[in-house]
């Protein structure tokens, strides 16, 4: 029996988890790369936290930290194999089916069409036909999880996106208010942990001596590990305004759609002659 096909997801915070547990609950085997210090904001569902403890479980699915020579004894335990490897550096140690840029860089960082018979990215900063076989749509709307066969995604808006869980409109300035951000750059050192009941204003950390407060009342829905390097403006986290905590250990709906545009172009580029622009719209 030949054995499912190895994807390389390069990622593991929030959207590429997403990606990572979709691919791998689909059948296929997942090696996931990520940096030495990883900046996933929404920690409990973000298979970077394996970096840190060894292994991390999201809704069933368990990464576990290994290197190059261990990935098969991981994969044929059933779980996702994590490597720590920036420079994506297991590319020239094996050969992969599918290779998934899921950073959410906004820019390539140096993914090449070449570098697996089907290449995939998310988001903005790639071109599907030059940079890769596919790109996925990341802009929330009616495109979300869309798969471009033929030029980029959207480009950021640089909005927030919108409250999920059907909460209505909301003004771009309040949505900007949920979002924590570090004030400078420096060590990120925390006070108040992911599932914390937060004020406006309410102290959540400090960077470099600046304090960190809450914009906006809510749950910290996600918040960057304690003793993580950030740069300037960098996301730190975000409040839930709906106090529903049964979000705080969930893949994000936006998540899902993504992963699931990265999917679908996996399986269809597996048939090459499928994935291309439809007469009249892409697909």
């Amino acid at each position: 029996m030949a054995e499912a096909p190895l994807v390389l997801v390069k990622g593991a915070g929030d959207f590429a988890s997403g990606v990572i547990h979709r691919l791998h609950r689909a059948g296929f085997r997942v090696v996931a790369t990520e940096l030495p210090r990883p900046l996933a904001v929404r920690r409990l569902v973000a298979f970077s936290e394996a970096v840190h403890e060894g292994r991390w479980t999201v809704e069933g699915v368990t990464a576990v930290r290994c290197v190059a020579d261990e990935i098969d004894r991981v994969l044929g335990e059933g779980n996702v194999a994590l490597l720590v490897d920036e420079g994506t550096e297991i590319l020239r140690l094996r050969n992969f089916d599918v290779s998934v840029d899921a950073r959410s860089a906004k820019r390539n960082l140096g993914t090449r069409k070449d570098e697996a018979p089907a290449v995939i990215a998310i988001g903005p900063g790639f071109h599907a036909g030059r940079d890769c076989h596919a790109v996925v749509e990341t802009l929330p709307g009616a495109g979300l999880g869309r798969v471009i066969a033929d030029g980029p995604a959207a480009a950021s808006s640089g909005r927030p996106s919108p409250l999920e869980g059907g909460a209505g409109p909301c003004s771009p300035e309040y949505l900007r208010s949920l979002v924590v951000r570090a004030p400078r750059a420096g060590t990120f050192r925390m006070v108040k942990d992911i599932g914390s009941d937060v004020k406006k204003g309410d102290l959540l950390g400090e960077v470099g001596g600046a304090e960190v407060r809450a914009g906006g009342d809510g749950i910290l829905r996600g918040i960057i590990r304690d003793g993580t390097p950030v740069r300037e403006n960098e996301k730190l986290g975000d409040i839930d305004p709906s106090m529903d905590r049964s979000h705080l250990d969930r893949i994000s709906e936006k998540s899902r759609a993504i992963a699931g545009g990265v999917l679908e172009a996996a399986l269809m580029l597996r048939s090459p002659d499928v994935l291309r622009p439809a007469p009249e719209e892409e697909l």
